[in-house]
């Protein structure tokens, strides 16, 4: 019995030693899907979109389109278009022209391949289309050779070609069931004319299709195309017709975060412009908290940083140490640290240094003119460290710390400075030195100010998370329904109070 007992128990274990090897092993990972195959459950999830009217599958595959054109190629395309449609198509035909025709090469491999599988098995009847997809795939794969064509400097006045072909069909068509697709073709429309050099010719066209976009009430394309507007004119430095643009358009509320982050990404650049720095500040914190994660898209999110940092110090702040150690945004801000640092020191050769040194740098970047405003930023800075530092200096020395050119500009710069609040004290004009008083305390009209300011932003991030709070559809009927019952029931309870039905110990129990 004991041997019988030891054998079973080895038995036991050697089992579960099995067991925990089968667990061990790891599943095999799905491959990813080719991008063809991309492309072609992304057709279907458009034409499930169209036949189900549900806009969400249209913008699930527009999700990804920013991995997919990084993938795509002639061949990609080639091979989705001939999956897509059938051999005959007079739509296919078109897709096929824009793009260069297969080599030699690939053709005889395809007809190796398509004779192989031939004879090997049956063709089953839904391996090949019997009648083209919905038009808006037809749009959708226009998209991406449009993008494709953005690839090489050959084929810009292409994508331009086609552009046109493509706004020409998707307007002749008028499906509502398009709008998010013609969102994104507007976006590749402004591309191919900015790649083409020809962005001052597409602004006729985007007035015209955002006119005929609100009178539809089309919210995708409207903002799309209020974007694209407003990124024309501030390329061309139009900041008067962009100020007039928003002031007579209404932005639609139901447009996506992206598209609200670059809308207000420009009210950030046309408010800093027209020193209207608080608002433009509050614009641009919009567009960062609105905008995707900084590793999905660094060139946007590395433009605003920079917006953000310059708007920052003309306003009297320094930009925290924390945001020139992120790891999207270290090399990008590398010049505007220099920047900080010297704003924040008071050196006024210093920030010179620094604006001659990284002048390319901040001209690309369009935000040189709002740098050389920061020069009086730093004559301030050094003066309110001055007035700390001594309690009476003469105006020689300030000209000499400060760099100025002369005695008459420190009496100058010291006088604004003193009017505007920026310190406390006097000039002596007839001894030529400045008496510094005494600093203000934290109290007074102006801390109120600030926290009238705090409460009211407070307020409105409330009112903003309330309107986008889901409620459970038809909620208030049950209330109302219950509500009901209950007046009901006290109609019936007065009722038999007022016949004598009810007696006075009953429902008391033993009280």
């Amino acid at each position: 019995m004991p041997d019988t007992e030891m054998v079973k128990a080895t038995d036991k274990k050697e089992d579960k030693k099995d067991d925990k090897k089968d667990e061990k092993k790891p599943e095999p990972k799905p491959e990813p899907p080719t991008p063809t195959q991309e492309i072609k459950a992304n057709i279907v999830l458009i034409d499930r979109a169209i036949n189900d009217l549900e806009t969400r599958f249209t913008h699930r595959v527009l999700r990804s389109l920013t991995a997919l054109r990084k993938r795509i190629n002639d061949k990609v395309l080639r091979d989705a278009i001939e999956e897509n449609y059938p051999k005959d198509s007079a739509v296919k035909n078109s897709l096929l022209s824009w793009l260069p025709p297969a080599p030699p090469a690939e053709q005889s491999m395809e007809v190796d391949t398509t004779s192989e599988a031939n004879a090997t098995a049956p063709l089953s009847p839904s391996s090949k289309p019997i009648s083209d997809p919905v038009p808006e795939a037809e749009i959708y794969l226009r998209l991406l050779i449009i993008h494709h064509l953005h690839t090489s400097k050959d084929t810009y006045s292409k994508s331009i070609e086609l552009s046109h072909e493509t706004v020409d069909k998707m307007q002749s068509m008028n499906r509502r069931s398009m709008d998010p697709i013609a969102a994104k073709i507007w976006f590749a429309v402004e591309r191919s004319y900015e790649l083409g050099g020809e962005l001052a010719d597409a602004r006729p066209m985007f007035l015209a299709a955002q006119r005929t976009a609100s009178l539809r009430h089309d919210d995708d394309t409207q903002a799309s195309l209020i974007n694209r507007l407003l990124r024309g004119y501030l390329h061309y430095n139009l900041y008067d017709q962009a100020d007039k643009l928003v002031s007579k358009t209404t932005f639609p509320a139901s447009a996506s975060n992206p598209q609200y982050a670059r809308y207000h990404y420009f009210l950030g650049r046309i408010k800093a412009v027209q020193l209207n720095y608080t608002a433009a500040h509050t614009n641009l914190q919009q567009a960062i908290r609105r905008a995707p994660a900084a590793k999905t898209a660094p060139g946007f999110y590395q433009a605003v940083h920079k917006l953000f940092v310059i708007v920052e110090l003309l306003m009297g702040d320094i930009p925290d140490r924390g945001l020139f150690r992120h790891p999207v945004l270290e090399k990008a801000l590398s010049a505007y640290f220099d920047i900080v640092k010297a704003v924040r020191t008071g050196s006024l050769s210093e920030f010179q240094t620094t604006l001659n040194k990284h002048a390319v740098q901040f001209e690309a970047d369009k935000t040189y003119t709002l740098i050389v405003r920061l020069r009086q930023n730093v004559i301030k800075t050094g003066i309110r460290r001055l007035s700390l530092s001594y309690s009476r200096i003469s105006l020689r020395d300030i000209c000499l710390k400060l760099h100025l050119d002369s005695e008459e500009d420190a009496e100058y710069i010291v006088g604004k400075a003193i009017r505007d609040g920026v310190i406390e004290g006097r000039i002596v004009h007839e001894k030529g030195w400045m008496e510094c008083g005494s600093q203000k305390d934290g109290y007074g009209p102006e801390a109120s100010e600030v926290f009238g300011r705090r409460i009211g932003y407070c307020l409105d991030l409330h009112n903003e998370s309330v309107k986008a709070m889901r409620y459970p559809l038809n909620a208030h009927r049950k209330e109302l329904a219950a509500a009901q019952d209950a007046r009901e029931r006290e109609k019936e309870l007065a009722k038999e109070i007022q016949e004598g039905d009810l007696d006075d110990d009953e429902g008391l129990g033993d009280y």
